[in-house]
């Protein structure tokens, strides 16, 4: 049989390892003949838009340098699947797709929301006794997939925001001035990112002194006390916030910053609590104060990628494979963590039901009583994924990428 593959929703530095994943095991199968890149996600399969990876990915050098891109090679979507049972057009375009092509698996790379359409989809399959098998492939920085220990592309964005949030420390002390320096993460309901930021304390930095989670309500009185408390002890003052954070009655601390858009799926574009937060402190303190978002840069920096986090991703790739050869369907890949000292997970399979449209927050236990800060158990549990490197192929002084 061949095999189709597709990546989809927010991309990251580590998703394309999962395709080099999924593509080495697939070559190394007798069972399986082509495997065909789809473009755009889903999208790419309801408008016959597939590729042969054989054409572009030739040998382990182009494995390599797919492990060192940033972003969707094959392109992203988001794109949301009816119910079969109201809207089945939807699914019969895309299974005459598959079936012209003779696929006989489909594997989709993405966060909870393509879960929902891996979920879907082998649903309609067993329903209608279509032997087509759906595997779902985690990916997403936000790290708030259930049923996984940790997401493929989390570590990576840990480790930068970890690393960035040290050099703006370094940074922020420049000057003999008081200072406040508000860094604003991606995290729209889960506080894994932001939490990661803590990891820089275990080389014996102070900051971040301050550190906000979607978890706990946010309150803008008590984050200039928590500032000027701070500020009595650190000349430069650094506070990391999750651009999510929302107040006691479950607004967004920067209502009036959202453009009021939502994508596909519903879910709010999120940016606006730093610069917030910078008029407040202001206004309120009047000292020197900026605010940095740091926006896309969490998921396309490669340059200073985690090795575990890469190597992972590549592994629950291949498993995905390993899943349909098996005669597995409806399922996701997933990671259960044995130990943390050593670190050493393994991976099973999940239904991909239980991932959709769910998410996994971050542990309130491991939230200071203050809510302004997070526990040792926060590090032991971010510190072994953002461990190695993956030295960037340099041309011209700067890193290659492999583009289709």
């Amino acid at each position: 049989m061949n095999i189709a593959v597709a990546q989809s929703g927010g991309p990251t530095c580590a998703i394309n390892a999962s395709l080099g994943g999924v593509f080495s095991a697939g070559k190394k199968s007798d069972e399986i003949g082509t495997i065909f890149g789809s473009m755009n996600g889903i999208e790419g399969i309801l408008n016959d838009r597939l590729i042969d990876l054989s054409e572009y990915i030739r040998n382990d050098e182009n494995i390599g340098l797919l492990n060192r891109t940033p972003s969707a090679v094959l392109g992203s979507c988001r794109h949301k699947l009816p119910d079969y049972s109201a809207d089945s057009a939807i699914y019969e375009k895309i299974t005459e797709c598959f079936l012209r092509h003779d696929i006989g698996m489909f594997l989709y790379i993405g966060g909870n929301d393509s879960m929902d359409t891996v979920a879907k989809l082998s649903a309609y399959y067993l329903e209608k006794g279509i032997d087509i098998k759906v595997i779902g492939v985690p990916k997403t920085i936000d790290n708030d997939l259930c049923e996984t220990d940790h997401c493929p592309g989390f570590g990576s964005a840990a480790k930068y925001v970890a690393m960035t949030v040290q050099e703006i420390t370094r940074d922020s002390n420049v000057y003999n001035v008081p200072s406040v320096t508000v860094i604003e993460t991606m995290g729209r309901h889960a506080g894994w990112l932001t939490a990661a930021s803590a990891c820089i304390q275990d080389n014996g930095e102070s900051a971040p002194h301050l550190i906000y989670l979607p978890e706990v309500s946010f309150s803008a009185e008590r984050f200039i006390a928590d500032v000027r408390a701070q500020m009595k002890l650190h000349k430069a003052v650094v506070a990391v916030v999750s651009e999510g954070v929302k107040t006691a009655d479950g607004r967004f601390a920067a209502e009036e910053f959202r453009s009021g858009k939502t994508d596909a799926f519903g879910h709010s574009y999120l940016s606006g609590v730093g610069k917030y937060l910078e008029q407040l402190v202001s206004d309120e303190i009047g000292c020197k104060v900026r605010s940095i978002e740091l926006n896309v840069m969490q998921r396309c920096s490669s340059h200073i990628a985690s090795l575990t986090d890469i190597t992972e991703s590549a592994a629950v790739g291949a498993a995905a494979v390993e899943c349909g050869l098996r005669g597995e369907t409806g399922v996701m890949t997933a990671f259960r963590r044995v130990s943390d000292n050593p670190y050493r997970c393994e991976i099973v399979s999940v239904p991909a039901e239980k991932t959709a449209n769910s998410e996994k927050f971050f542990p309130i236990e491991w939230i200071n009583a203050s809510g302004n800060g997070v526990l040792r158990e926060a590090v032991d549990y971010v510190m072994p994924l953002i461990q190695g490197e993956l030295m960037p192929v340099m041309v011209n002084g700067m890193p290659c990428h492999f583009v289709i």
